[in-house]
This record gives C-alpha cells, sequence and structure tokens, in this order.
C-alpha cells in the first residue's frame, strides 16, 4: 500500500466533474445519461450467457439489481456498474456439459460467498495478504490463460454451422464472422467520444444486419416470444435438488481470487478518477462484499457472476458524470430490459458467427490484459522464480490439463484454469524468493 503522502497525491482531484458521485441529474438527463453506462455494458454482458447456455434476461435481470445493492452496500459512494464476469465462461460451459444446472449454479452462489469473506478479511486484517498470495507474476498468467483458453470457442463459432462438434465448415460463416471483427476493429480504433466505449456493441449490430443480408438469422423465436415475460428463478436449496457438488464449488472458487485481484486494479482507477479514496470509504472490503452479494444474486436468478466493468469505468472517465443516480439509473434500464420478451428473443436470434467475430477480438484483448499487467508492474521474467510460475500456468490452463480424485464419497475435479490457478499461487508461496542483484 501507498504512504500517507503519495496515496494523498494519488487522489487528488485533477479535474472538476460535471456531476459528482451524490449530484442528481436533471430528468430530462438521467435517461440519457443512463442510456450510455447500459450501451456500454450490453455487448460484454449479454455475450457472457450466449457463450455459456444461460439465460440473457437473468443476466441482464441479475446486472441490474447487483448494482444496484452493490450501490447500496456501498452507502451510495463508488460509481461503479457490475456486468457478467468473462473469468466464469469456460468453468461454466465445461460444467454445464457434465453437471446440472442446479449444482452449477449453487457453485456459483458459493462464488459470492467467498467474495464476501474475502472482504471481511480484509476488513480486519487489510490487503497485504491478498497482494502476497495474488502477485502480479500469478495473476497475469492466469488472466492470459482465460482468454487463451476461450479462443478455440471464438474460432470454431466463427468458423462452423455446428461448432461444438466442429461440423459444418462454412464460408458464410467464416465472412459474417470477419465482417463482424472487421467492424468491432475499426469501431474500437476509428471512432471518438462515448461511440468509442461500445465497439463490441456496434460490431454485434452490424455483424447481425450482415447476417440478416445473407440470410442466416432465424426470426422465429421474434415472432414467436411474447412481449413481456417472467425469468425462471432459480432458488439454491429451493427450486432444485439440493445435492451440493463439492468437487464443482472447488473448481468455481479459484477463480474468485483472479477476479477480487480485477476488482481491486478496477476500484484503483475508479479511485485515480474520481479523485477520492474509495479503498478508505467506505472502504475496499465494502466494494468486495456489495461484488459478492451481486454474485449470490445473480446465481439465485440463474445469471452468471457479476464483477465491475471497465467499459463503465472509461465512460465515467470520458463524461466526467460520477453520478451514482446515473449508474443506478443504468441498472434499472438493465432489469426493465431482462422482462422485455422480444428484446432478449432478439438478442437470442443473433448468429454464431456474430458472436464468434466479437469474441475473437473480446478474447484476445483478455490474454493481451494479463500479458500488459506483467508489463505494467515490470515483473522480472529473467528471474527463474518468475518464468517458473509463469511457464507452468500458461502450459497447465491452455494444456487444459485436469485432476481428478476424491476423498470418501466426493468427487473432486481441477481441470484448466482452476487447477493453473492453483499451482501459481502454490508455486508463488513455496519457491524462495531471489535476492535482488546488487551493483558492485
Amino acid at each position: 500500500m501507498q504512504d500517507k503522502e503519495s496515496t494523498e497525491e494519488i487522489f487528488t482531484k485533477s479535474v472538476e466533474p460535471v456531476l459528482d458521485v451524490y449530484e442528481k441529474p436533471k430528468p430530462a438527463q438521467w435517461l440519457l445519461l443512463s442510456s450510455q453506462h447500459l450501451f456500454a455494458m450490453f455487448g460484454a454482458t449479454v455475450l457472457v450467457p450466449f457463450l455459456t447456455g444461460l439465460p440473457i434476461s437473468a443476466a441482464l435481470i441479475a446486472s441490474g439489481v447487483g448494482t444496484l445493492l452493490y450501490i447500496l452496500i456501498t452507502k451510495g459512494q463508488i460509481p461503479a456498474y457490475l456486468g457478467s464476469s468473462f473469468a466464469f465462461i469456460l468453468p461454466i460451459t465445461i460444467a454445464l456439459g457434465a453437471n446440472s444446472l442446479g449444482e452449477v449454479l449453487t457453485a456459483l452462489f458459493f462464488s459470492g460467498v467467498l467474495y464476501v469473506i474475502i472482504g471481511l478479511v480484509i476488513r480486519l486484517f487489510g490487503t497485504d495478504w491478498l497482494m502476497n498470495l495474488l502477485p502480479p507474476v500469478v495473476v497475469g498468467p492466469v488472466i492470459m490463460v482465460i482468454g487463451l483458453g476461450l479462443a478455440p470457442v471464438a474460432v470454431d463459432m466463427a468458423m462452423y454451422t455446428d461448432s461444438g462438434n466442429q461440423e459444418g465448415y462454412s464460408m458464410l460463416y467464416i465472412f459474417v464472422a470477419a465482417m463482424t471483427l472487421t467492424i468491432t476493429i475499426c469501431a474500437s480504433i476509428f471512432l471518438r467520444g462515448v461511440l468509442s466505449l461500445i465497439p463490441v456493441l456496434i460490431g454485434i449490430v452490424g455483424g447481425y444486419i450482415t447476417a440478416i443480408l445473407v440470410g442466416i438469422v432465424d426470426f422465429t423465436g421474434i415472432i414467436e416470444t411474447g412481449w413481456f415475460v417472467t425469468p425462471d428463478v432459480h432458488l439454491p436449496f429451493v427450486s432444485y435438488d439440493p445435492t451440493w457438488n463439492v468437487g464443482l464449488m472447488i473448481v468455481m472458487l479459484p477463480i474468485v481470487f483472479v477476479t477480487v485481484s480485477e476488482h481491486i486494479g478496477h476500484q484503483m482507477v475508479i479511485n485515480k478518477i474520481v479523485g477520492r479514496n474509495f479503498f478508505k470509504k467506505p472502504g475496499l472490503h465494502r466494494s468486495l462484499i456489495g461484488d459478492g452479494v451481486s454474485t449470490m444474486f445473480s446465481s439465485i436468478f440463474g445469471g452468471p457472476p457479476t464483477t465491475t466493468y471497465g467499459e463503465n469505468i472509461g465512460v465515467l472517465a470520458i463524461t466526467r458524470i460520477f453520478s451514482v443516480w446515473v449508474i443506478g439509473g443504468a441498472g434499472v434500464l438493465a432489469i426493465i430490459l431482462g422482462f422485455i420478451g422480444k428484446f432478449t428473443a432478439v438478442v437470442q436470434s443473433i448468429p454464431t458467427p456474430v458472436m464468434g467475430g466479437v469474441s475473437i477480438l473480446l478474447f484476445g484483448i483478455i490474454a493481451s490484459s494479463g500479458l500488459r499487467m506483467l508489463i505494467d508492474e515490470q515483473v522480472n521474467l529473467d528471474s527463474k522464480r518468475n518464468l517458473v510460475i509463469a511457464s507452468v500456468i500458461l502450459v497447465i490452463g491452455i494444456g487444459k490439463a485436469h485432476l481428478d480424485f476424491t476423498i470418501g464419497d466426493i468427487p473432486f475435479n481441477l481441470e484448466g484454469m482452476a487447477l493453473a490457478a492453483v499451482a501459481g499461487i502454490l508455486l508463488n508461496a513455496i519457491l524462495p524468493k531471489e535476492a535482488p542483484v546488487r551493483d558492485e
């Protein structure tokens, strides 16, 4: 942590806000300002349930309600929006292939519980223990594994009519995916202002129009679905068999430490943008607990875990509108969209090559962000210790190594990213730190 003088310097305001944290926008502006945050988070938040098979309406409702819960728990002091977490895409997809929805949602529920526990421990003991457990040399490669592990999913969606079995190689699909990717890249590089914050949404819209023109969009679901729908609610231990899959929980829980590290990084950025030390007031523990409670609620509604969104942080930086009322308004809009059946049917009608084209860029950015962490934190890979840790994490994670065993009658399975994260944490704890090299 920073000393007192450097901390104060970091959190000194460099610009005056257009709207400060507690200020309400004018009624005529409120809808527009909240819509900006809705558009910023929408593409990525919808993509997660689309790829995992979870209900899109549940993800939108969970995102909105989770954001409102987060604002409540942080005493309305942190302007942060919560959307679907990409870190859980791969484990959820694999878990749903071999386990019931109830077991997967229960495991995700306890991921939120672990978030809350970490927040409480930070409240009691500070953050040093967490930084020692998750240094950049561990977190960076794990983030790279998240992106690179998902790479085959994106490529298969872009190439095959049946991406799950790699059947039906299609040049038409490749064309649609390539157009979607091109539009997304151009929007990301050449657009300015608020539009530069929604390249994913622009890419999906452009790809969808392309798919309509080439005739691969099925409108049947849109026609048959009503305007208003009631999402399925999956209450843990109530609406399905309450049998716990302890092994599946152990697969999910290590991922929480990766998302916690990401969460802390986002909070650091928000601190600098807004010009306040939210680590101190209302406290990092409240922020983490808010994220955990949001994830727990999301699992109850059948949605994916949630996390703070870099896209919405970018909106804060550009607009200098820090009002939690605006953030809360975006949450309300997301909840409303989750109950509009026609809207979710349109999203579900998006062909897989459109999402595949967008995913090629998104998953690559995830992997690149892990590499960027190693560079920004100046991790020395000339150090044998660091090189060993990073190498083992990458090969175990990308190679999809798995560890199957039972304790008593309880089956346990660690594979891919979860096993890589555990291996990285253990190596970092066990390997002796090298003494710094001194000049003579």
